[in-house]
């Protein structure tokens, strides 16, 4: 038996190595057009490598090539720039929603007349931000760091107590604003940021024509349980005019409006009302202003 198993293996062998004439002929005249001389194994080394090679190729083809983008599971390049592009606009249109949002976040406080603390807060954090940011880079520019001392913080801070109510802001003058006052009348209860009181209240009769104090666009005309139907304008110089207790609002939100054209007609809505009559308000970069210092009512 280990003979025969013997003999089998060198059979084996001998036949992997065993040459082999391949011929090509000339069906005709059976002349040789092509021969060679090969065995079993150098016919399946040839083709391992073929597959090696082949497999290789693929690879090739699929890593550095535009054809792996038509293989399930692989994206195209166009699609990348496309998701890089949304991904740009994205952030931009986060960018541009948050600023819209404390943008209309102090039109609210405004609108339903909170104090200059709520008005300002997100402003004081902005400005501490920017501080920080401030500070930052003063030491990465290693420059000297001019620190106020403890009696010029209390200054400030006595400073800025001071002038929370200020009715003015050091960039915008009553001398370098031309307004239109909305109405003409008597004042029944004139600017008290004390009391919380932002503007001034006019007594008129019912259905008396409200005009724009300045050109602009209207950012809100709705109506409110506390003060009726409020209409605000958007002016330049960051200026926010106010128009509340109306009977009804001549234009709508998004409207451009001319300096002296109406907007809205007086009344008596709201819980906040005694009679008929406009409170009429002034504010900029959200502080408010005296809209006596601009012109009278009388």
């Amino acid at each position: 038996a280990m003979a025969h198993q013997k003999k089998n293996r060198k059979q084996l062998i001998k036949k992997i190595f065993h040459k082999y004439r391949f011929v090509i002929l000339n069906g005709e005249t059976f002349e040789e057009r092509f021969t060679f001389r090969t065995s079993r194994l150098n016919v399946f080394v040839f083709f391992c490598m073929a597959i090696v090679l082949f497999v290789f190729l693929t690879l090739l083809l699929i890593a550095y090539t535009p054809l792996k983008e038509y293989i399930p599971g692989y994206s195209s390049a166009k699609l990348k720039r496309q998701a890089v592009m949304l991904t740009y606009k994205t952030d931009s249109l986060e960018k541009v929603l948050e600023r819209n949002t404390q943008y209309f976040n102090s039109i609210q406080h405004v609108l339903l007349g909170d104090s200059l603390e709520t008005v300002d807060q997100q402003g004081e954090q902005d400005r501490e931000e920017r501080v920080a940011v401030e500070e930052e880079n003063a030491l990465v520019r290693a420059e000297p760091e001019l620190s106020p001392s403890k009696m010029d913080s209390i200054l400030r801070k006595e400073v800025e107590s001071n002038e929370r109510y200020n009715i003015f802001n050091p960039l915008i003058k009553p001398s370098s604003v031309q307004l239109y006052p909305p109405v003409k009348g008597m004042i029944s209860q004139a600017y008290d940021p004390e009391e919380h009181h932002y503007g001034v209240d006019i007594s008129l009769d019912e259905n008396s024509p409200v005009k724009a104090t300045a050109e602009g666009v209207v950012v809100f005309a709705e109506w409110t349980v506390e003060t009726g139907y409020v209409i605000i304008l958007k002016h330049d110089f960051n200026l926010l005019s106010v128009y509340k207790h109306n009977i009804t609002l001549l234009k709508r939100q998004g409207d451009y409006v001319k300096k002296g054209e109406v907007i809205a007609l007086t009344g008596n809505t709201g819980e906040y009302t005694t009679g008929p009559h406009l409170h009429f308000e002034l504010w900029e970069n959200a502080h408010a202003l005296n809209p006596q210092d601009f012109f009278d009512f009388d």
